[in-house]
């Protein structure tokens, strides 16, 4: 049985900027379900036609939540590098045809045979309750300093996007060779599509800094949450090619040679993660901000209206995903050790806004 507990928004905190979207509060209260408590820094989400919920925890676990209930039983366990706070088993994403079994891919910070830190992205069969048989798809540049990115989603064109951050190493993000501070597109199977935007590469965006969450809009349109170096925090749409100016630009720079975000922060600091669309709304799950934004797109993507959820209810919140029953499911990582100390009671959440 879940419990239901409802909250409201928060107050506007003395920190925000004038000039920062989002510090509008939205009205009305958002219901909010606890689906799941007591994981380890529950940090993706995917979510089957049937409802189920996969999760990863950072320590290299991924969990099921069946039934409403949470299973006390990882499905998978993987061997990963935990030091740090942004490295372990982070992104996760169902194969597009996944029924009662099928693919699960992950992207982890782990090392490869030759000593390296990198970012793997492999495939899981996923039967019988279990997840097993992995098969690498890719591996990509990981630091165990932080901005690793490492979220995961299929495209409607049924190919695998991956956001890899600069590994705090700048001007790799502006480096066509270097597959750090950018958006990567390859078959199912790793291998590189005919069509990418540059030959025989899986590149398909650079000048990014530390993305961590990818989305598509009903259209088919890819949207990506990126962390500014301070403040400046960005939203974009990700199209083939494009250079999105990290380290050279920041925010809405106005510079043509590089592409400018749909919507900034400002001189305040979201640091987003995880988005979700639903319709014409695009939610993001903000870390150091502990709100969840709600942003209204316009037919061009544009931004019409900006409002705040959650705000400082629930403490950083991390991924973002749309149910079939329309609802949003959230995590918390309160215990990644990014923020102020916490119980580390992490946990996912149902909200209806």
């Amino acid at each position: 049985m879940l419990a239901l507990v409802s909250t409201q928004c928060g107050q506007v905190t003395a920190q925000q900027s004038k000039d920062s979207p989002g510090s509008q509060l939205a009205p009305g209260q958002p219901t909010v379900e606890v689906v799941a408590r007591g994981l380890a820094v529950p940090w993706a989400l995917a979510i089957a036609s049937d409802g189920r919920l996969f999760v990863t925890e950072r320590p290299g676990r991924i969990r099921l939540v069946a039934d409403g209930r949470l299973q006390r039983e990882p499905i998978a366990v993987l061997q990963v590098v935990t030091r740090g706070v942004e490295t372990g088993l982070l992104g996760l994403a169902l194969d597009p045809r996944f029924d009662d079994n099928g693919f699960l891919y992950v992207c982890y910070t782990t090392t490869s045979p030759g000593g390296e830190t990198v970012n793997r992205v492999s495939r899981l069969t996923f039967r019988d309750g279990v997840a097993a048989n992995e098969r690498v798809v890719i591996d990509l540049p990981g630091s165990v300093e932080g901005h690793n990115g490492c979220r995961v989603k299929f495209g409607p064109d049924g190919k695998l996007y991956a956001s890899m951050g600069d590994r705090k190493q700048r001007e790799l993000a502006q480096q066509p060779v270097s597959l750090a501070g950018k958006i990567i597109r390859v078959n199912a199977d790793g291998s590189v599509p005919a069509d990418n935007p540059f030959a025989g590469s899986p590149v398909y965006a650079l000048g990014l800094r530390n993305p961590q969450g990818l989305a598509f809009d009903r259209k088919g349109r890819l949207i990506a949450s990126d962390h500014g170096g301070d403040g400046h925090d960005e939203i974009n749409h990700i199209r083939p090619g494009a250079n999105y100016g990290w380290p050279r630009v920041e925010g809405k720079a106005g510079d043509a040679r590089y592409t400018d975000p749909i919507i900034e922060s400002g001189s305040d600091t979201w640091a987003p993660s995880g988005i979700a669309i639903r319709g014409d709304e695009l939610f993001v799950t903000t870390l150091k901000g502990e709100r969840l934004l709600r942003m209204t797109l316009g037919p061009n993507l544009e931004i019409t209206h900006v409002s705040a959820l959650l705000v400082r209810k629930y403490g950083r919140l991390r991924d973002a995903v749309v149910g079939p029953d329309g609802a949003l499911y959230i995590t918390t990582t309160n215990g990644d050790g990014g923020g102020l100390s916490r119980s580390a009671d992490d946990r996912i959440l149902k909200v209806t806004p």
